[in-house]
């Protein structure tokens, strides 16, 4: 048994896709600093964030920038800074938005957090910030924050991924909020039907369990949630999220750890939900985008996920043409670098954040759009 478990994930590899040809052309709309994610305005504009600590208003056409105020200080190193930017359901109205960042705490211990506070773009300034849900506990390392943000399609609820920041356990310990998906109120507060309410405190944010660094979410036109998560050694997953499951990690992965020490690969009857897609060698998700638009047809209702050390935009289909599965991995898009953000735009063109690394502070926001 224990030889079979060695070996399960060595035996099987995936043919990695040769890249297909780009089905459009892309154009640099502005060179950003440690780019991490964006989001637009109403009215075409953007905020960007820039993981060292800036979050910036860019002109649609890339050709103005300006650097908001009133953004929370970060700690900026290793994969934190500044995180996700996402504008409230009620936007028009109330000028709402949220971020995701890594603070200091006490000694060497570190943690995502999550605040919101208003933006007056003809001042370019956020006031009344204030923070709505910490990961917690808080732990040494700058590893494996997840920190992405998504409402739900109704503006009801906030869903929020939290990586396990690089300690394993904490994925499956109840009394933690890392290495889950949770699910709060827009202010924070904690709605009574989730999955595991009625256990209070961090438990009661809970939603699912099992996940390593999700790095992607997003709902599909039918409001099903999906989500991306990089893997330990190989093991990358794509999946459905469904309330109360556990996805597993660590004691089970397609994966194995960075020491060499293997995990037991996902099993039918193990008690865990396994992943609808999977990628071993890895791709390295980043990020996530249910496409929705119409300027890209062959693309609607697909997932798009930004690969870093794949450097590739990847298409995985819901209608597989492969005999027994329905989701799988259909174009891989050679980019030749780290694709840190996939991002639809409201003039339904899909928009690329570039990233230069941990240690490189080179980025681009790329448009791209349909060859003719």
């Amino acid at each position: 048994m224990l030889l079979t478990l060695l070996a399960s994930t060595a035996l099987y590899a995936q043919e990695v896709p040769k890249g297909v040809p780009h089905p459009f052309d892309a154009e640099t709309i502005v060179d950003l600093d440690h780019p991490w994610a964006m989001t637009f305005l109403p009215d075409g504009n953007m905020l960007v964030t820039e993981k060292d600590g800036r979050l910036l208003w860019v002109s649609a056409d890339g050709g103005t920038t300006m650097e908001i105020s009133g953004v929370p200080e970060v700690d900026f190193g290793g994969q934190g800074g500044l995180g996700d930017v996402i504008l409230g359901p009620n936007f028009a109205d109330d000028g709402m938005v949220y971020l995701s960042y890594v603070e200091k705490t006490r000694g060497r211990k570190r943690g995502a957090a999550v605040g919101r506070g208003t933006l007056d773009t003809s001042t370019g300034a956020i006031s009344d910030f204030e923070v709505i849900w910490r990961q917690n506990p808080t732990t040494t390392g700058r590893g494996h924050y997840g920190h992405r943000l998504h409402f739900s399609p109704d503006g009801e609820y906030l869903f929020i991924s939290s990586g396990d920041r690089q300690k394993f356990d904490p994925a499956q310990d109840m009394t933690m909020n890392l290495g889950k998906i949770l699910r709060v109120f827009p202010d924070g507060s904690i709605p009574e039907d989730n999955p595991f309410y009625d256990q209070g405190g961090v438990t009661a944010e809970i939603w699912t369990i099992g996940m390593r660094n999700p790095l992607g979410i997003d709902f599909d036109a039918e409001g099903t949630l999906w989500e991306i998560e990089m893997g330990p050694r190989h093991g990358d997953e794509f999946q459905k999220i469904e309330k109360g499951e556990n996805y597993g990690y660590p004691t089970v992965s397609n994966g194995d750890h960075y020491s060499g020490d293997p995990i037991p690969d996902h099993s039918e009857g193990d008690g865990f939900r396994a992943p609808d897609e999977y990628w071993v060698p890895a791709i390295s998700p980043s990020s996530l985008l249910i496409y929705q638009g119409d300027e890209f047809p062959a693309w609607k209702g697909e997932a798009l996920i930004g690969g870093l050390s794949s450097e590739a935009l990847v298409k995985v289909t819901f209608d597989c043409a492969e005999e027994g599965r329905d989701i799988c991995e259909e174009e891989r898009y050679d980019m030749d670098y780290r694709v840190r953000g996939v991002v639809q735009g409201p003039d339904g063109l899909v928009y690329l954040i570039e990233d230069g690394g941990e240690r490189g502070g080179e980025g681009r926001i790329i448009k791209l759009t349909p060859k003719d």
